[in-house]
């Protein structure tokens, strides 16, 4: 099983390589179904995430997005103390909403953020959200939280840079961005 299990990370891998983002998430979730561990389940999570992020056709997001959802769901019940893993479920359902449930990946952000007020992990993916709908000033707040929190996390800087930029403070957005070109 460990050397099957080698063979479809490795076949992942090279379709990643080749840019097809949802063959590589098919191999990842054969290895982490074999695997059954949350780290797997996570690796296979984030590679359907990326399908889901980078593909226009709605057929492909819906795919990777159902299976993004799959596989993040199995790692957070493989480990519910890693709050990453449901912060990443969040996230999906924010970069493909539910069309019964639009408000879905806010509203488990929010409760998240009730349950676990000092991760970092949480108050990015917030941040993220503010940004993609043009609240700049809550996505400063909220990440400027996440900094606080943890300064050696390299996402931040570059979200700060991002929210400064769109809140209009050149200077804080120039020097957080100093921040992410040197991570």
């Amino acid at each position: 099983v460990a050397s099957q299990i080698s063979v479809l990370k490795r076949l992942s891998g090279h379709w990643y390589e080749f840019g097809q983002i949802p063959v590589a998430g098919g191999y990842a979730e054969l290895a982490a179904e074999l695997e059954n561990a949350d780290s797997s389940w996570s690796v296979a999570g984030a590679t359907f995430f990326n399908g889901l992020v980078g593909s226009q056709d709605p057929v492909i997001r819906d795919f990777c997005a159902a299976h993004a959802i799959k596989a993040f769901e199995s790692a957070a019940s493989l480990n519910p103390a890693n709050v990453e893993h449901r912060v990443n479920l969040a996230l999906v359902y924010a970069e493909n909403p539910p069309p019964n449930n639009p408000m879905q990946a806010v509203l488990m952000l929010r409760e998240l953020e009730d349950k676990h007020p000092d991760n970092p992990a949480v108050f990015n993916a917030l941040g993220r959200l503010a940004i993609k709908t043009g609240q700049w000033e809550r996505a400063v707040e909220r990440l400027e939280k996440a900094w606080s929190l943890d300064k050696k996390n390299p996402n931040t800087p570059c979200l700060l840079a991002k929210a400064y930029e769109g809140a209009g403070n050149t200077t804080k957005a120039n020097e957080f961005a100093g921040l992410c070109n040197a991570r």
